[in-house]
């Protein structure tokens, strides 16, 4: 054989493997970079796994506090029963300064209002004595939700405070869903009254808070005093138009009042402090309805204590307020 040709060969041999090797490399270097792709796409969908996982637990840990919430509501609901209850005017202790404002209305404005604007005097009856303790009494029955109840007790309070003291007087609104709604008040529901002149019974006898559809009970009237409202609550003593009406007042057995002694429209849209203030006031118009209302309730008290005491029931105001009465033959 040629050996030129035979060199051509081993030449030619020698090539194919560097060529075979330097594929090879080149395979393996390809290989090595489609390792590597291979590995962050792994590494990339191993995050995003992850990421995915992190996710579901999120939604099934907020699932599961929704449905705890869920559950404890029904288990409050379960235990409170189906009743609802509106409790915007939950009656509360009176504040101090209404407590003041109510005991301390000069008495040069009591003179200067005399009867005001009091629309609804007290009429006479002329029953058996009312007393207790020895003591003419005073009896009021009537009931939170009511709007008339509501203007009459700013007259009684501040009449009554001119023979006694009061303690634990509460403050509250009519019925939101009443004639005059939320005509901001007093409560007699738990209030004491002292004097060593008269004795007074307070009878709220429903509250301002409905509960399915009713208002709960509060205080109840015994046997003698639902009597005493159930026959003078009615005709004759008044007309068949207002009989049964609350607030419903007895003074010694004497004088009776059924309804407010003055339109509940001028308290809309005051607070109890405002009203308490407007009441030293003998040019405003809540003073001239309920101070002139405290001064007629007065006459009737004074009446059945033989003019005690004296420093209130020889007022002016009063002696003016007197001439209003209703009296009957």
């Amino acid at each position: 054989m040629d050996l030129t040709f035979r060199g051509k060969q081993q030449m030619s041999a020698a090539k194919r493997g560097a060529v075979e090797v330097a594929a090879i490399g080149a395979g393996v270097g390809k290989a090595a970079v489609r390792d590597k792709r291979a590995e962050r796409i792994q590494a990339l969908r191993d995050q995003q796994a992850r990421e995915a996982r992190r996710k579901v637990m999120i939604s099934v840990t907020a699932v599961v506090a929704v449905i705890a919430v869920v559950a404890v509501l029904v288990v409050v609901k379960l235990v409170a029963g189906s009743s609802t209850a509106t409790n915007a005017h939950a009656t509360v202790p009176a504040p101090a300064a209404v407590s003041n404002a109510l005991a301390t209305v000069p008495a040069a404005t009591y003179d200067a209002i005399g009867s005001g604007t009091s629309s609804n005097p007290p009429t006479y009856i002329n029953g058996p004595a009312l007393t207790a303790g020895g003591k003419p009494r005073v009896l009021y029955v009537g009931a939170e939700y009511c709007p008339f109840c509501a203007a009459e007790r700013w007259a009684m309070t501040t009449a009554l405070a001119r023979f006694g003291t009061w303690k634990n007087l509460g403050v509250t609104w009519s019925s939101s869903t009443d004639v005059h709604p939320n005509t901001p008040t007093l409560s007699f529901h738990g209030a004491t009254f002292t004097s060593p002149y008269i004795s007074f019974t307070g009878v709220e006898t429903q509250s301002n808070q409905q509960v399915n559809g009713s208002y709960p009970q509060l205080d109840n009237p015994s046997a003698a005093d639902t009597a005493l409202l159930n026959k003078y609550d009615n005709p004759p003593y008044v007309s068949s138009q207002v009989a049964n009406s609350i607030p419903f007042v007895d003074i010694g057995g004497k004088w009776m009042i059924s309804g407010a002694d003055f339109d509940p429209t001028v308290l809309a849209g005051k607070t109890q402090a405002q009203i308490a203030s407007a009441l030293a006031d003998p040019t405003s118009a809540i003073a001239k309805a309920a101070i002139g209302g405290a001064n007629v309730i007065t006459a009737a008290i004074c009446d059945v204590t033989g003019n005690s005491p004296a420093s209130v029931c020889n007022t002016a105001g009063v002696k003016a307020a007197a001439k209003v009465l209703k009296k009957k033959g």
